[in-house]
């Protein structure tokens, strides 16, 4: 299979992994934090931390949509679907998470609310076609990569002139997280959580392009590779990386150059530039508040905001008890360090949003099993 078998090479993979071993400084160790889910369920579905020198040290970062949005908004959208009576459409990993009373979609649809689930903004958009007289919300979420599709979902309507069609906008947007991790006081002061670079994501990149990394990998002094999903992408990143540190060099490079180029896709953030404006500031999941992180919808599209369109009301929501999924989500902990991990939470019960999606770290230690063969992990002040 084309771009797949090739970057699976068992053989390939060998040799990249003695190139690894080869040039590791043995002196020191290396911490790079993957930030997309994907790498971090290509790491333990194909056993990369097997290959890697005892002393080369994965951080799993907060770049899991589902993962990072807050419990607030959750309730929002649960709020949209109950005391609204709206037609609420969302992603199917989003039905799953539980909200402050440890409820989610799924039950809430038990419960009467009209919750359906989509493979698509097409597929909301049809919805609100077929029910002219109810109004549908699409309850949007996702990196710069699933951000396109929600502008261009809100251009067919307003071209189509559709009245009970509106987005709940929960876009929110990679680099200033990046910057925001390397700013945080487990990061600078404390030493708590040691990053050496960054596996940046690569699905993100394909639309915003290798550029808007360049300004933190220079501020921060901290090298990132922007790699492909598949074993060897990761790999051959790490690779680089390890070369980056060892000379001292802290710069933005490309492994994934099949699919992401310096500049990205100017067809899809001219469309996201014409649909969404900057929010001031954005509650994150585990890392708080974040300036500039996340997208509104323009007031020229302000008749398709649920968040216009509907008074929501303010809510105090907060996370279950005992769940680690904040400080998972800032590297501080792994999911082995979660008293609730394997135990109560589990992908068939999830209290933590970390264990619901495919991409989550807690979804992946338990999907490949690889918490069985891991202590709980011990924090080290910095080196």
């Amino acid at each position: 299979m084309k771009y797949v078998d090739e970057y699976r090479d068992q053989e390939l993979a060998r040799t990249v992994a003695a190139a690894i071993a080869a040039e590791v400084d043995h002196g020191r160790s290396y911490h790079f934090m993957e930030f997309c889910g994907g790498h971090t369920h290509a790491i333990f579905r194909y056993g990369v931390q097997d290959l890697m020198p005892e002393n080369v040290h994965f951080v799993h970062g907060p770049g899991c949509p589902v993962c990072v949005l807050p419990v607030s908004r959750l309730d929002d959208a649960v709020e949209l679907a109950e005391r609204h009576g709206v037609i609420l459409c969302t992603y199917g990993d989003m039905m799953r998470v539980p909200d402050t009373k440890q409820r989610n979609l799924i039950r809430a649809k038990a419960d009467g609310a009209d919750v359906r689930m989509v493979y698509s903004t097409l597929d909301a958009l049809r919805i609100a076609r077929e029910n002219p007289d109810r109004q549908v919300v699409f309850f949007a979420i996702g990196f710069e990569t699933t951000t396109p599709p929600t502008a261009a979902a809100l251009k067919a309507a307003e071209a189509e002139g559709l009245k009970n069609f509106s987005v709940f906008c929960n876009h929110v947007l990679t680099p200033p997280a990046i910057s925001h991790i390397l700013q945080s006081p487990e990061v600078r002061d404390l030493g708590i959580v040691k990053i050496d670079g960054f596996l940046g994501p690569s699905h993100v990149s394909s639309v915003i392009g290798s550029r808007p990394y360049e300004f933190f990998a220079e501020e921060f002094q901290k090298p990132i590779v922007i790699a492909g999903f598949e074993p060897l992408d990761v790999m051959q990143s790490v690779l680089m990386l390890i070369r980056q540190v060892n000379e001292g060099r802290h710069e933005v490079e490309n492994e994934y150059i099949r699919v992401v180029t310096e500049e990205g896709n100017f067809k899809a953030q001219a469309l996201v530039s014409e649909v969404f404006e900057l929010r001031k500031s954005f509650a994150w999941r585990g890392l708080g508040i974040i300036p500039k992180s996340a997208l509104r919808v323009r007031d020229a599209y302000a008749d398709f905001d649920a968040e216009k369109r509907f008074e929501l009301s303010v809510k105090a929501s907060r996370e279950a008890k005992s769940c680690e999924c904040p400080s998972i989500l800032r590297g501080v902990k792994k999911p082995t360090d979660c008293k609730l991990f394997a135990t109560v939470c589990t992908p068939q019960n999830p209290i933590g949003s970390c264990m619901v999606s495919p991409e989550g770290a807690c979804a992946a230690y338990w999907t490949y099993g690889r918490f069985r063969e891991q202590q709980p992990s011990k924090l080290e002040p910095a080196e």
